[in-house]
């Protein structure tokens, strides 16, 4: 299956897990600035990752606004954020993301990445900053409140390959 792989990344995690995808799959791998100059129509699948921020995906729109227009292709979305894959808020923000309807069109997957603050905007660095600020002024913190300021208070890595294992298998069905 002719496939490519498209993805936004900010700090290199989102274009580490594409380029896995990429290689696992045999498929070709652009930068979104890059994809969208190109004809798609030659792929069968279109595989598209960006990363995750605020409860949204970057630059997801211009995948979702593409879906019906690629309605013969097999299609799926990742995100790579800085939470462990088991965190419960992953769902929820990915059924926010997702209405009913597009769920039925492509298959949807989080890739856990982690934070590079070396890598970061400085706006970016500035919304963690004020982020992790209003964490820590919070009164009553929660169990999890502790762990996410430990957490994101420094730069971690924790993606892996084998999460890219579910996409892949998606793409063989």
């Amino acid at each position: 299956m002719k496939t490519i792989v498209i993805y936004n990344s900010q700090t290199g995690f989102t274009k580490r897990y594409a380029e896995w995808i990429a290689e696992a799959a045999r498929a070709d791998c652009l930068a979104l600035s890059d994809a969208q100059k190109k004809d798609l129509d030659a792929y069968e699948a279109i595989v598209y990752g960006g990363w995750a921020c605020a409860g949204n995906i970057s630059k997801i729109s211009w995948f979702k606004k593409n879906m019906d227009k690629w309605a013969d292709k097999k299609l799926i979305a990742f995100c790579v954020g800085a939470s462990p894959i088991e965190n419960p808020e992953i769902e929820v923000a990915l059924n926010r993301i997702f209405n009913e309807s597009e769920k039925k069109k492509a298959k949807i997957f989080y890739c856990p990445g982690g934070f590079n603050y070396d890598k970061m905007s400085t706006a970016s660095k500035l919304m963690m900053k004020m982020f992790i600020k209003t964490l820590k002024a919070k009164k009553d913190k929660t169990e999890q409140d502790q762990v996410m300021i430990k957490m994101i208070s420094s730069s971690y890595d924790i993606s892996d390959k084998k999460y890219i294992e579910p996409i892949l298998q998606c793409l063989k069905e």
